[in-house]
């Protein structure tokens, strides 16, 4: 029988329940975050506040990419030719996208860790109930 995962689940993590749901949550978890993250044993010792800190990192990245394609034109303008200001604009647009599907991904993941934490909560379970 398979598990069922929603969609926007990180290939790299196995699905919740499973035997190794929690190390491979933790190992693609850490690949998000700064290395020195590694340093702190704590986030080994609690997932969930890994993935807390991973959701709160990839979110400063995201708003960080919107605040740089809203102000490349102006900066970059009397720098960097025409061309290359919408070759940066795509870039910001593309990383931006990948930057909210990892968001996204960690929130499935972190709602995953919080059902194990609070198994009795339905709002942790509800985004791994299939769609019939």
């Amino acid at each position: 029988m398979s598990t069922y995962v929603p969609p926007g689940w990180p290939s790299q993590v196995h699905p919740p329940g499973t035997d190794r749901f929690e190390d491979t949550a933790m190992s693609w978890l850490l690949e998000l975050v700064p290395p020195e993250y590694r340093r702190y044993g704590v986030l080994r010792r609690y997932p969930i506040a890994l993935a807390r800190m991973a959701r709160h990192h990839v979110n400063a990245s995201v708003e960080a990419a919107r605040e740089g394609f809203r102000t490349a034109r102006v900066d970059l303008s009397a720098l960097v030719p025409p061309h290359g200001v919408e070759a940066v604009l795509e870039a910001y647009r593309r990383e931006g996208a990948r930057l909210v599907s990892l968001l996204q991904a960690i929130e499935l993941v972190e709602t995953a860790l919080r059902a194990q934490a609070e198994p009795d909560d339905p709002i942790h379970r509800r985004p791994f109930t299939p769609k019939l």
